[in-house]
Formats: structure tokens, sequence, C-alpha cells
């Protein structure tokens, strides 16, 4: 028991998440206000949702998770894999943003939204999350920063050095996991602009990415890759055997978290789509549009949410 109970850590990210609870309960009871009942359960709901992402997120980081993962890469496969897929879809599905605005003081939160969508200040801005919220690039940020990191390179300048672990990897695996997210889970008022048949075949991508990184560590290596869990002392599972375990993690825990995904999307395909042909069609047509004008061009975004 000494491994769950021993070892927790006092972070001041910890008064970060309280702070935005707090300021996310402002802004519920403000829309509360002028909304309908059933749109204020609805925003309760979804606010269990992003609490639930915050606490994943507080264990990823305070609990021991951390602290058994400098000694186990098993254990900080389970830590990558809270901060890239349990945290980042479920403050997604919490749809956090509204709330948060209206928390401004006094009418600040309007004028903030109506600035940020239509003034020129902010043109910039829009675009840049325009850029990097927009399908494809979401989908490979978020591989693109699975594979870097497992590089043993990067890997290990992350393990020696705990401002590029916790900011720049941590940071870049949280960020880029709800950018990800965003492209399946309804996040109002976020509106995905990857079609239907697009969200499966990136699932299906980023499940191939998974089981790439997981059999190179395992199958394809012959040796612990990884300079930091070498000579762990204390440690007497071998390093090569941990390494194992841990692309086995890897492997399976990322495909149980991302197939209620693959399934409600695969739902969606069928029942707002009229069935795999049409929107098979819709999705070449769209393709072959986009390789004409040498940009993709998404369809107008339906409501969500």
């Amino acid at each position: 028991m000494h491994y769950i109970l021993d070892n927790w850590a006092f972070d001041p990210f910890i008064v970060v998440v309280a702070v935005v609870v707090a300021w996310h309960e402002i802004g519920l009871f403000r829309l509360a206000e002028r909304s309908r009942p059933e749109r204020t359960r609805e925003r309760r709901v979804r606010s269990l949702w992003f609490y639930s992402g915050l606490l994943v997120l507080l264990l990823a980081v305070v609990s021991p998770i951390d602290y058994w993962a400098d000694s186990y890469f098993t254990v900080h496969m389970v830590q990558h894999l809270l901060l890239m897929f349990a945290a980042p879809s479920l403050v997604v599905a919490g749809a956090p943003g509204q709330p948060l605005l209206d928390a401004l003081p006094g009418r600040s939160g309007k004028a903030v939204t109506r600035s940020m969508l239509a003034d020129d200040w902010s043109r910039p801005l829009r675009a840049l999350f325009r850029f990097v919220s927009g399908p494809v690039v979401a989908v490979v940020l978020f591989n693109l920063a699975m594979i870097v990191w497992h590089i043993p390179a990067a890997f290990d300048l992350a393990a020696n050095n705990s401002a590029v672990h916790i900011w720049l990897e941590h940071g870049t695996f949280f960020a880029t996991g709800v950018l990800f997210w965003l492209q399946f889970i309804p996040s109002p008022p976020f509106r995905s602009r990857m079609p239907i048949l697009g969200r499966v075949a990136a699932l299906l991508a980023t499940n191939v990415v998974m089981i790439f990184i997981a059999m190179t560590l395992s199958i394809f290596a012959t040796h612990s890759i990884y300079a930091p869990y070498d000579h762990v002392p204390g440690v007497t599972l071998p390093s090569f055997a941990d390494q194992q375990i841990g692309a086995a993690v890897l492997w399976v825990c990322g495909d149980f978290w991302a197939l209620p995904t693959m399934i409600m999307t695969i739902r969606k395909l069928l029942n707002d789509e009229a069935g795999l042909g049409p929107a098979l069609e819709r999705f070449v047509n769209r393709g072959s549009r986009a390789a004409t004008s040498g940009s993709w061009t998404a369809r107008a975004p339906r409501k969500v949410g």
C-alpha cells in the first residue's frame, strides 16, 4: 500500500486548478441566470467531465505516479497516457470555454467573447487557433508529439531536465491532446471541421502510430534504449523487461481509451451520413477539390453539443 499512500507531492499547480474550478463555477452561475433550466443542467453535467479531467491531470503530476515514473518506465507510460488521452479528452468533453469567459468581471465576459470573435486585434490569434485546431494539423501534432518524445535522445533529455520534462514534454502532451480530442468530442462553442470518415481514418492512423512505438520498444528492441532506466537504485525489475511492459501498456491502454471514440464515430457515420457509401463519395470528392485548389476545403461546420 505504501506505493499508493506515500510519495504524494504538493505542487503549485494544485492552487492553479483550484482557482480554475472556482472561476468556472462563477461562469456557470452567471450563465444560469440567463439560460433555460435544461441548458443549465447540460452545462452542469459537462462541468463534471471538466473537473474529472483536471483531477486526472493532477493525479498525473502530484500523485505517486509521478514519483514512481522516475524509477519504472511502465509507470512513466501510464503517466503519458493520462496526459495525452484521459485528461485532455475529459477536459474537452467538459466544454469549459464559455463558462470561463463569462466569469470575467462585470460585462467583460461578453465583451471579450465578441472581441475575440470579431475584432481586428484578435485576427492573428483566431488564424493561429484555426490553423493548429485544423483536422490535419491537430492529428499530425498529436502523433508527432508521441513519436518525438519517445525517441531516446528526447526522452533522456526530458528525464534529466525537470523543466523540459514538466513544461515542454508534459505541456505538449496535454496541449496536443486537447487539439486532437477536439476533433472527436463535442465541445461547444468549438465546431470540428473534420468529416466523419476523416475521424475514422485519424483514429486508425493514430492507433497504427501507437502500435509502431510499442513494437519498437518491445519486439524490435533487444535491450533497454533509455539510459535513465538502466541502473536505477533499488529497482530489481530488469530495465528491458520494464520497457517491454511499458510498451504493452501503451499499446493496450491506448487502444482501450480510443475504442469508445471509434465506436461513437462509426455510429455517427452510419446514422448521420445515411451509410458508408455516400460518406465515402463525399470524402473522395472533398479530397479531389482540395487537390485541385491546392488547399483542404472543409464543409460548413455543423452545430454540435
